[in-house]
C-alpha cells in the first residue's frame, strides 16, 4: 500500500461491525447493532477504539499548529509559580503552591503563631515548597504520581493536633480510592513519609475522628454505589473493621463525615429526593448511630449544631439546631431550633423559620403562579423580599458571624450578619437583619453605574445590536424588576436584563459573578471570607469584617499579558422558548468586536438542579479575543431559578431542556447577534445529552457539537438496574424499565435511538449503506429526508475508565453517526475518567485540543 493510500485510507472513519442485539421493553423492539462494545476487554473493541483515535488523530492533524498557539496563549496568561492564600485549620496556615513545569499542586502548612494568630503569614509565593522558615509539605502531588499516566487526590483529612493525615488517590480514573494513613511528624531515613500499614482499597471516601484514632469509610458496590459505611481502630487490621450502617434502598448513596462543631460523627444518606441524617457522638465512636430526624419520601434536609454564647437569661450559652429542610417548602426553609426547649427527637418545621424560599411554580408548592413572580413572607429577612425565584441554599453558624447563601433572579447570593445581632433578632423573634453582600467595583470599569446618569445603561453606550435591527423590531422594554436598559430585538425573542438587584445603586457592580464563602473552615474565625468571580474578572479572595464592614482583598488571580477586565463584556438577556417561559441567557464578548452575526460558542447543561455560574476561564480569553460570542442558556433541568426550574426540565418534562436551549440559539441567531454557520455548541455527561438531542431537533442551528463523555444512550443505560448510577438516576430521567409512558418519553429523545437516516443519493450510495447498515436502512434513508447531509460536524470526547458515562454509550453513537454519513470524530482517552486527563498542562494541552476543532468549525483557523 502506497503512502498516499494510507493516508487516504486514514481520513476516512472505521467502519464498525454490526452484530444486532434485541431490545424488547412495553411491546416496543429495537435492534442495537452496536452493543457488542460493551466488552470493554475485548480484542475486538480495545481495536476499534485504537483506530478511531488514529483517524481522530488523522483528522486535527491540519489543527497542530492552532492547537500549539492557543496552548501557548493559555500558559503565556498563567503564573504557573504560584500559591494560595493561607487558611488557618487548628495550629496550622495550609496553602498550596504550584511550580512552572509541575502538573499538580504541593500542599504545604506553617504553625500559627498564637492562639489570636488569625492574619496570614506573608509568604513567598516563588518559593519552592519547603523554603520558609518552618513551612513544611504535607503532600506533593507531583511526587506520589510518579509512574502513573492519571492521578487524582479524592480527598484529604487531618487528625485536629495535625499529626496524622488520611489520604485517598485514583490512579486509573474510576473513582475508587485506595486511602492510606501518613505520619506528618516522621520521616524515613531516605526522606519517605512514614505510613501506617493499614490500606483501604478500592474505596469511596473516609474521615478521621478528631483525635485521629478511628476512622469511617464508604463501601462502593459493584454498581459504584456508595452503599455502607465501615469503621475502623488505627493501628488494627483493616480485615476487622466493623460496618456500622448499611444503605438497602438503591436509591441512596451514603457518606460519612464529621459535623462542623466536632462533637459528631455524621452519617448522610441520600436519593435525588430525599435525605436522611445519622448521628453519633464523636465521644463514643463505639456507639449506635441515630436518626436525627427518619427519612420521608421526597423530604430532603440536613442538620447542624451551633449555640449563641453567653446569649441566655444569666449569660449561658444557648444551645442551637439548624435545620434545613424542604418539608414545607419546596424551595427550602431554615429553621432554628432553641435545644433548651426540649431533648430530641425534632421534627421538621420545628423551631424558628430564619428564611424560606418562594414555592412558586413548584409541584408542591403554588403552580399556578411564575416562577419569576416577586415572593414576599413576612419570617423572610428584608433583603430577600420581593426575591424573585428565590431559592435558599444554606446557613452558617460561627462564634463571630453568620452567613446565608441563596439564588434569586437566577444567580448566587450570600448574606451576612454579626452573631451578636442574630442572638439578639432569635430571641425578639423578628426576622434576622442581614446584609447582602456585594463584590466591590472595579475602578474605572464599565459595570460603575453613576448616580446622574438617567438611562442607567451602564454599557457606555454599547449595543447587542445595531440600532437598524431594533428599529426593525419596534420593541423596546424591560422583563419585570430588570434594569431599564432593555434592547430592542426581532420578533421580541429577548429583552436585556444585567444580573443586578437594582441598577440605581451608585458604583454597584453589575458583572455577571458568583459568589460564596469558601475558605471558612475554623468555627472560631473573628473575620469572614468569601470569593467570587464573573464570566471576564478573575477569581479574588476577601475577607470582610461583620461588625465594621470593612473589606480586604487577599488575593486577586494573576492573569499575565496585555489582559484587562474592562476590554470585555458580559450581559444577561431573556429569550422567550416555545411554551412562553422566558429563559435566562449569559453573554460574554470583547468590546472592540461588534456582536453582529458573530461566531458563536454556545454551552449548556440543564439537569439535576445543577446550576451553570459564571466563572472566569483563561482558555475561554483566546475565543473572545477572535471574536467569538460566548453564550450561556440557563435551561430548565438547572436550579438557577430554584426548585421550580429543575421541575420542569426533569422526567416527564425533560424536553424543555432541549426546546431551551434551542430556541435560545434561534432567538440570537434570528437577532443577527450569531450566525448558524459558525455556531458551535458544547456540553458534557447529561450535558452531553442536551448536544445529541439539540443536535436531532434542530440541526440547522448548529455548524458543530462538542459533546464532552455524553449520555447519549440514556435509555439503555436506564433500562438496566445492574449498571453504575441507574437506580439513583430514576428520580431525574424517570423509571422506563416499569413505566412505559416514561420509555416511549425518553425513547423519543435519546441521541443513540434518534440519529439521522443515512444519505442515499445514487445507488452507489445504496450499496455502500447496505454494505454498512443492512437493506432495511436503505429502504429507510431512501423514502426520509437527507437530514444527514445537514447535519453538524460531531467531536466527541470520552474517557475508557469513566464510571458516570460508560465509554459505551459516546463509542456507540459514534458508530450509528458515522454509519449515517454524519462527519463525526472521536477523542477516546484510555488512561482517564469522567473528568477526563489529570495534570494541569495535561489539561490546558486537552481544552487547547478541544478549543481548536471548535475555532475551525467557525472558520477561525489562526
Amino acid at each position: 500500500m502506497t503512502d498516499m493510500t494510507e493516508q487516504n485510507a486514514a481520513m476516512k472513519p472505521p467502519v464498525a461491525k454490526r452484530e444486532p442485539q434485541r431490545r424488547e421493553f412495553h411491546g416496543d423492539i429495537f435492534e442495537d447493532d452496536y452493543e457488542w462494545m460493551r466488552n470493554k476487554e475485548s480484542a475486538e473493541v480495545q481495536d476499534y477504539v485504537a483506530a478511531q483515535n488514529k483517524y481522530c488523530e488523522a483528522r486535527m492533524s491540519h489543527l497542530a499548529g492552532l492547537r500549539h498557539t492557543l496552548f501557548e496563549e493559555l500558559k503565556a496568561h498563567v503564573e504557573e509559580t504560584d500559591m494560595s492564600v493561607p487558611t488557618r485549620i487548628n495550629d496550622y496556615w495550609y496553602f498550596t503552591r504550584t511550580q512552572q513545569g509541575k502538573q499538580y499542586g504541593v500542599q504545604c502548612r506553617m504553625p500559627v503563631r498564637g492562639a489570636d494568630d488569625w492574619d496570614p503569614p506573608v509568604v513567598d509565593p516563588q518559593g519552592a515548597p519547603g523554603s520558609m522558615p518552618g513551612e513544611q509539605v504535607v503532600f506533593d502531588a507531583n511526587v506520589e504520581s510518579e509512574g502513573h499516566d492519571f492521578f487524582r487526590l479524592g480527598g484529604m483529612d487531618l487528625s485536629h493536633d495535625g499529626r496524622w493525615v488520611l489520604y485517598g488517590v485514583d490512579v486509573s480514573g474510576d473513582e475508587r480510592y485506595d486511602f492510606r494513613i501518613r505520619d506528618l511528624d516522621a520521616t524515613l531515613e531516605h526522606g519517605r513519609p512514614v505510613e501506617l500499614p493499614e490500606l483501604f482499597a478500592g474505596i469511596g471516601g473516609a474521615c478521621f475522628t478528631p483525635d485521629g484514632k478511628w476512622v469511617f469509610w464508604t463501601e462502593v458496590d459493584d454498581s459504584w454505589r456508595p452503599c455502607a459505611i465501615w469503621r475502623h481502630q488505627v493501628g488494627t487490621p483493616v480485615e476487622s473493621d466493623v460496618c456500622v450502617y448499611r444503605e438497602a434502598d438503591e436509591r441512596f448513596w451514603v457518606g460519612a463525615g464529621i459535623s462542623f462543631d466536632e462533637r459528631s460523627i455524621v452519617i448522610g444518606t441520600g436519593s435525588k429526593t430525599s435525605t436522611e441524617v445519622l448521628m453519633l457522638p464523636v465521644a463514643t465512636p463505639e456507639g449506635e448511630f441515630q436518626a436525627f430526624i427518619p427519612r420521608k419520601e421526597d423530604v430532603e434536609y440536613d442538620v447542624s449544631f451551633a449555640c449563641f454564647e453567653g446569649a441566655g437569661e444569666n449569660g449561658e450559652d444557648v444551645p442551637l439546631a439548624v435545620v434545613y429542610h424542604n418539608a414545607n417548602n419546596p424551595n427550602f426553609e431554615i429553621d432554628v431550633i432553641d435545644m433548651r426547649a426540649h431533648k430530641p427527637p425534632y421534627r421538621l418545621g420545628e423551631g424558628v423559620c430564619v428564611a424560606a424560599g418562594s414555592p412558586y411554580g413548584c409541584e408542591r408548592g403554588d403552580m399556578g403562579r411564575p416562577i419569576t413572580e416577586a415572593y414576599f413572607n413576612p419570617l423572610n429577612p428584608a433583603i430577600l423580599q420581593g426575591a424573585h425565584g428565590l431559592g435558599i441554599e444554606g446557613i452558617a453558624l460561627h462564634r463571630y458571624f453568620v452567613t446565608l447563601s441563596y439564588r434569586s433572579d437566577g444567580q448566587p447570593h450570600v448574606a451576612y450578619t454579626t452573631k451578636q445581632a442574630a442572638a439578639a433578632d432569635f430571641l425578639a423573634g423578628r426576622p434576622w437583619r442581614f446584609t447582602e453582600l456585594l463584590p466591590p467595583p472595579l475602578e474605572n470599569d464599565w459595570d460603575m453605574v453613576a448616580a446622574d446618569r438617567s438611562d442607567s445603561t451602564g454599557d457606555h453606550g454599547e449595543r447587542l445590536w445595531t440600532d437598524d435591527t431594533a428599529a426593525d423590531a419596534g420593541y423596546s422594554g424591560t422583563e419585570g424588576g430588570a434594569a431599564d436598559d432593555s434592547v430592542a430585538v426581532p420578533q421580541d425573542h429577548t429583552s436585556s436584563f444585567d444580573g443586578a438587584s437594582d441598577d440605581h445603586l451608585p458604583g454597584e457592580t453589575r458583572r455577571l459573578y458568583s459568589i460564596g464563602t469558601g475558605g471558612n473552615p475554623s468555627y472560631d474565625a473573628p473575620r469572614m471570607r468569601y470569593s467570587f468571580a464573573s464570566y471576564t474578572r478573575p477569581g479574588e479572595l476577601h475577607e470582610i469584617d461583620p461588625a465594621t464592614g470593612r473589606d480586604t482583598l487577599l488575593k486577586r488571580a494573576t492573569v499575565l499579558g496585555d489582559f484587562d477586565p474592562r476590554d470585555y463584556m458580559e450581559r444577561r438577556v431573556w429569550i422567550t422558548a416555545r411554551d412562553g417561559e422566558r429563559i435566562p441567557v449569559s453573554l460574554v464578548w470583547r468590546r472592540d468586536f461588534p456582536s453582529q452575526d458573530s461566531p458563536m460558542f454556545i454551552t449548556g447543561y440543564g439537569a439535576y438542579e445543577i446550576s451553570s455560574d459564571p466563572g472566569f476561564s483563561v482558555a475561554r480569553l483566546s475565543m473572545l479575543d477572535r471574536g467569538v460570542l460566548y453564550a450561556v442558556p440557563h435551561i430548565r433541568g438547572g436550579g438557577e431559578l430554584g426548585r421550580a426550574w429543575y421541575e420542569q426540565g426533569r422526567r416527564l418534562n425533560k424536553k424543555h431542556t432541549f426546546e431551551d436551549f434551542v430556541d435560545a440559539t434561534r432567538a440570537l441567531q434570528t437577532a443577527h447577534l450569531a450566525d448558524p454557520r459558525r455556531t458551535v455548541a458544547n456540553g458534557g455527561s447529561a450535558g452531553g445529552l442536551l448536544m445529541g438531542a439539540v443536535a436531532n431537533m434542530a440541526p440547522e442551528c448548529f455548524a458543530g457539537i462538542e459533546a464532552d463523555v455524553p449520555f447519549v444512550d440514556a435509555l439503555t443505560s436506564i433500562l438496566n438496574p445492574d449498571l453504575p448510577l441507574t437506580v439513583t438516576e430514576w428520580d431525574e430521567w424517570g423509571d422506563p424499565l416499569h413505566d412505559p409512558r416514561v420509555y416511549e418519553y425518553m425513547k423519543s429523545y435519546t441521541p443513540y435511538e434518534n440519529v439521522p437516516v443515512p444519505v442515499v443519493e445514487s445507488a452507489a450510495d445504496a450499496a455502500e449503506i447496505e454494505d454498512a447498515t443492512g437493506a432495511t436502512a436503505v429502504a429507510e434513508a431512501v423514502s426520509a429526508s437527507k437530514n444527514a447531509a445537514d447535519f453538524p460536524r460531531i467531536f466527541i470526547t470520552t474517557s475508557m475508565n469513566d464510571t458516570r458515562v460508560l465509554y459505551v454509550e459516546p463509542l456507540k453513537w459514534l458508530a450509528r453517526l458515522q454509519s449515517a454519513g454524519v462527519d463525526a470524530v472521536a477523542k477516546i482517552e484510555v488512561e482517564a475518567g469522567h473528568g477526563g486527563l489529570s495534570g494541569r498542562y495535561k489539561q490546558w494541552e486537552e481544552v487547547s485540543y478541544e478549543n481548536a476543532w471548535c475555532l475551525a468549525v467557525m472558520h477561525i483557523t489562526r
